[in-house]
């Protein structure tokens, strides 16, 4: 079995590959992406129906997954797991779109992924503006200071609103190069909006 950075999902278990990124190699992560971004996708998509915001919502649950990797107990299948936590995503995506208390039950598990979920809090206090205005002053200060190559990527998706495949062709490289540069982007913007909101 192969464990070095070229090795391709089906080679390492995915216990193999979540040992691999809580040592710090990111690279391991992105291979659990290749392996269950469609399935994610396809899930995510039964809630979420517009097919370019799934994927959206897709990447979301990803960037979860791996902030939260070192809470994942191995007591379910990796896939299990990150199941939950496209599931969670998917129903906060509602939420938010919605701006209303959500319908579903939430157990005790959830609870826990829903815990910092801001779409649930008030933000309409004046001290929520000023929160809001901090946050979109911080946001742009971390797009500026990216690597060119994720920069662009989250540009193109976040303010054009170009879909993936355009995103590809205009900067030359595969769609799952894109889905990584805006990962990671999305990665760094969200270290920043937690360190705030904490």
């Amino acid at each position: 079995m192969k464990t070095g950075s070229g090795a391709t999902p089906k080679e390492c278990t995915d216990a193999e590959l979540v040992r691999r990124v809580r040592s710090g190699d990111r690279a391991a992560f992105d291979l659990l992406v290749l392996k269950y971004q469609n399935k994610i996708i396809q899930l995510v998509s039964r809630y979420v129906k517009d097919a370019y915001v799934a994927q959206d919502v897709a990447q979301e649950a990803f960037v979860k997954a791996y902030r939260g990797i070192n809470r994942f107990r191995g007591e379910s299948a990796f896939y299990t797991w990150l199941y939950r936590i496209a599931i969670n995503t998917a129903k906060n995506h509602i939420v938010s779109e919605k701006r209303r208390v959500p319908e579903f039950e939430v157990d005790a598990y959830e609870a826990e992924l829903f815990g910092d979920n801001e779409a649930l809090k008030e933000v309409a206090s004046p001290e929520g503006v000023l929160l809001s205005e901090e946050i979109k002053q911080q946001i742009i200060i971390t797009i500026k200071a990216l690597p060119e190559e994720l920069r662009v990527a989250i540009t193109l998706r976040e303010v054009e609103g170009l879909n993936y495949e355009s995103i590809a062709e205009s900067m030359d490289c595969p769609i799952g190069t894109v889905r990584s540069r805006i990962f990671r982007a999305r990665e760094a913007i969200d270290k920043v909006l937690e360190s705030l909101l904490n």
